[in-house]
């Protein structure tokens, strides 16, 4: 299969997932980020994060199959492509110190990402103002609603040796305080850097002061995520009603681009919120300009949330926002390859990397 043509099925996977009948760990159902897949990877060793579980999967022209050992794609009776989902890694079945089992500190993403929701609540969901496509407190199950420092290091440093994970993705719900997280997230890098030389991301919204970014980059934090989610001010008003200050996300990337660098710190743009191409583009060129990537990626509709229903944009759609978000990174001087950790680096659940990497 042509490299285009991997990076057009990606696109359609990501946004139609695929259906099957087969035995296979579908992913988790509830939790922050994209839920309800599972990790595989292509042929030419792309990444994929395919949706297995959502009400828009049940409608998908895909299917996954297992037979005779192999697991492949089919559009109807057409095989695609064959896939080989990512193996779960050893450390799953250890235990820390303090004999907390390390699959529930943390898991891998994509190849050989390190994540973990150091907090598992959010206080906007107290107040009935949580994100509609968000699922963070949607977990089925026991649960660490949140890790310790040393948790997290002694797991960072488990998979490292194992050779699982070579970067880490650390994310938070919003807890009580200014700092939106900063001191937790940067208490843990620390304890993960005092371990194991792993570069480390972080995720968070924009702290009410700038200066507790620079917590973060003293305590080793490589890459940073602030997450706009949506360009578009009546979306992103409605959707993330305790969030949609755009001013706040300027002033904060502005101040991370300062600290880490042009193109270690990401925002991710959600495309089927209800937004206009126009918002996403130009929000793309703002972002670019600034230094931030913009990193697009279609909704994950997921069960339980307000946006269950609502369905993924169509990856023709897609298609022709990727090319020209690619583009735009590229008039910036960015490159998505260049990432030292964290989503952008990963890119399971995005096609950033693979139109940036093949222009149409």
């Amino acid at each position: 299969m042509a490299l285009l043509n991997t990076t057009q099925l990606k696109i359609e996977l990501l946004c139609r997932g695929a259906r099957t009948r087969d035995k296979i760990d579908r992913g988790r159902k509830g939790g922050a980020g994209p839920t309800g897949g599972r990790y595989f990877t292509l042929p030419d060793e792309t990444c994929i994060d395919i949706p297995l579980q959502g009400k828009f999967v049940e409608s998908s022209p895909f299917t996954l199959v297992h037979a005779n050992g192999n697991w492949r794609v089919l559009r109807g009776k057409r095989l695609l492509v064959d896939v080989k989902p990512v193996p779960w890694p050893r450390f799953y079945e250890k235990t820390t110190s303090d004999g907390t089992l390390m699959k529930k500190v943390a898991v891998l993403h994509g190849k050989d990402c390190l994540a973990s929701t150091v907090y598992s609540k959010c206080v906007y969901w107290s107040s009935g103002k949580q994100c509609k496509f968000c699922s963070i407190e949607l977990w089925h199950g026991e649960r660490l609603i949140q890790k310790q420092p040393n948790q997290l290091g002694e797991v960072a440093e488990e998979a490292f040796r194992e050779g699982a994970a070579k970067h880490a993705t650390l994310t938070t719900g919003t807890p009580l305080g200014h700092d939106k997280g900063a001191f937790m997230l940067a208490e843990t890098t620390q304890a993960i850097k005092e371990r194991v030389k792993m570069p480390v991301h972080v995720q968070l919204e924009p702290p009410r002061n700038t200066e507790f970014l620079e917590r973060l980059y003293n305590a080793g934090v490589d890459t940073v995520g602030i997450h706009i989610e949506s360009f578009d001010q009546k979306v992103l008003s409605d959707v993330c009603p305790a969030k949609s200050n755009m001013k706040d996300y300027l002033k904060a990337w502005k101040k991370a681009v300062e600290l880490f660098g042009e193109g270690q710190v990401s925002t991710f743009i959600i495309a089927g919120l209800g937004e206009t191409d126009e918002s996403i583009l130009v929000g793309a060129e703002k972002a670019a300009g600034i230094g931030v990537i913009p990193y697009l990626l279609p909704l994950r509709s997921i069960a339980g949330t307000v946006f269950e229903r609502v369905k993924p944009p169509t990856p023709t759609r897609m298609i022709k926002l990727y090319r020209s978000v690619a583009e735009t990174l590229r008039g910036a001087g960015l490159d998505p390859r260049k990432s030292k950790a964290g989503c952008v680096r990963c890119g399971a659940c995005s096609a950033l990397q693979e139109a940036f990497l093949f222009p149409t």
